[in-house]
């Protein structure tokens, strides 16, 4: 890892349809090998599958409740103390809360086979916002490792 400078945070534009920064960071978290219409095009269909299922509700209120459920508040990261690796638990930025919830929900989507993508992260997108699913257990997770590793925390710096 370069420790020369920190990377400069560019600001990410809105998608087309929603006008939105989180539909337009979960299309770039869909999209493979830069085909940014193909994964606009699962988004968008998940978004109306969505809207199908729960014809009150607006799909952006889902995403948002979804990604908010499913963000970690704690990680465990490795330290080199002494020749010893310990699993210190640290407090998750912001910014990367986001960016994981986003990605567990797309990576277990992509893990459900035999169902076309936009279904599956309909379905995952709708567990989330419920409280259940893939993304949900992975948060709890790694919450459990944290919790067991909490005697490290003095580790941290």
């Amino acid at each position: 890892m370069s420790r020369r400078r920190q990377a400069i945070k560019r600001p990410l534009t809105t998608d087309p349809k929603y006008h939105s920064t989180l539909v337009s960071r979960l299309v770039n978290i869909v999209m493979r090998w830069g085909e940014k219409s193909v994964a606009q095009r699962i988004v968008y269909g998940a978004f109306e599958q969505l809207t199908a299922k729960n014809p009150a509700a607006n799909p952006l209120e889902i995403l948002q409740r979804a990604v908010d459920n499913a963000k970690p508040r704690l990680e465990v990261k490795p330290r080199r103390v002494g020749g010893a690796t310990y699993q210190v638990p640290l407090e998750v930025p912001g910014d990367r809360q986001v960016s994981l919830a986003m990605r567990w929900l797309v990576d277990f989507a992509d893990a459900r086979k035999g169902v076309p993508m936009r279904e599956a992260l309909a379905a995952e997108i709708l567990d989330a916002y419920q409280g259940q699913g893939n993304a949900i257990r992975k948060r709890d997770d790694v919450h459990k490792m944290a919790q067991a590793n909490k005697a490290f925390a003095h580790f941290r710096w």
